[in-house]
């Protein structure tokens, strides 16, 4: 068990462009790989902070014939990242459309200082500062 090893969670994307944005340009991530399987009519597209055979990353997954957007269930928690400033960070995320539901501040019960933000298909994003 020990050589077991976490290597991608799955989201299922309505737009894949507006979700590589959101997961590049605004949180930073690098686009790993991605590649188009015509038969099947989908796309994956892997990203993250670091290549794969080191961390964990988010593999998009885009069907093409998706009509419209995915209903979120009710099993789905979050996915949580790392930053620095987060108040910093939700300030310009802000002014880049990106929905904040919980905006930074110490969580309840505790000191650790989170927020949530939304990504374009609703997925919640937790913010914990690492300072």
């Amino acid at each position: 068990m020990s050589q077991f090893r976490l290597l991608h969670t799955m989201l299922r994307v309505y737009d894949l462009e507006k979700s590589l944005d959101f997961y590049t340009r605004l949180l930073g991530m690098k686009l790993l790989r991605r590649n188009d399987y015509e038969g099947g009519r989908f796309t994956l597209a892997f990203v993250g902070y670091g290549d794969e055979k080191d961390t964990a990353v988010l593999e998009l997954t885009h069907n093409w014939d998706q009509a419209e957007p995915y209903a979120i269930g009710t099993a789905y928690g979050h996915i949580a990242l790392g930053v620095p400033d987060i108040y910093a960070t939700c300030e310009q995320l802000a002014k880049e459309g990106v929905k904040i539901p919980r905006p930074p501040g110490p969580m309840k019960h505790g000191t650790t200082v989170i927020a949530f933000i939304e990504d374009p298909d609703g997925y919640k994003v937790e913010l914990i500062e690492t300072k």
